[in-house]
């Protein structure tokens, strides 16, 4: 039997990119942070992310069935900090806007993924989702590497 703790931990020493995935559901903006956002398919163009089962957050962003990923710079750990936080408006003192799309873009992100819900599965403890690629903008004015997150802390990628 593996310890969740240990796990975690051991997994902890593969870096992973910081995304933050927004949709407009009834007139309202919802968000959350997720560190498990991945490429799965270039043709068609099809990504995933994985969101805690026990989510208040994606249930609302599911049922928008359509979001924007906004992949955070290496100077956004407070936005990331701020939207992994349970129980608050994550959105307060964030810079966003709602992009062509109609859903929140988050203000300085290095690129922005327009998506679509293709499908969810429930897989252990959490949901894993697959979404289908509409529309994607970089933001080459960010002049920032991506935020990474490694060994339990946020940083950037040192080439």
């Amino acid at each position: 039997m593996i310890d969740s703790v240990r796990l975690r931990r051991a997994l902890g020493h593969y870096p992973t990119g910081v995304v933050v995935v927004a949709a407009l559901s009834d007139g309202e903006p919802h968000g959350f942070t997720v560190n498990s956002f991945t490429s799965v398919s270039l043709d068609p163009p099809i990504v995933s992310f994985c969101a805690a089962h026990t989510s208040t957050t994606w249930p609302r962003i599911r049922a928008a069935g359509a979001f924007t990923i906004s992949v955070l710079s290496a100077g956004q750990e407070r936005v990331c900090q701020s939207f992994a936080k349970k129980g608050t408006d994550r959105f307060s003192g964030v810079g966003w806007t709602v992009n062509a799309s109609g859903h929140p873009a988050i203000t300085g992100a290095v690129a922005w993924i327009d998506c679509v819900l293709d499908s969810c599965h429930l897989v252990g403890d959490h949901e894993l989702i697959l979404a289908r690629v509409v529309d994607l903008t970089t933001n080459d004015d960010a002049g920032d590497d991506p935020l990474v997150f490694h060994r339990g802390r946020l940083g950037r990628v040192l080439l």
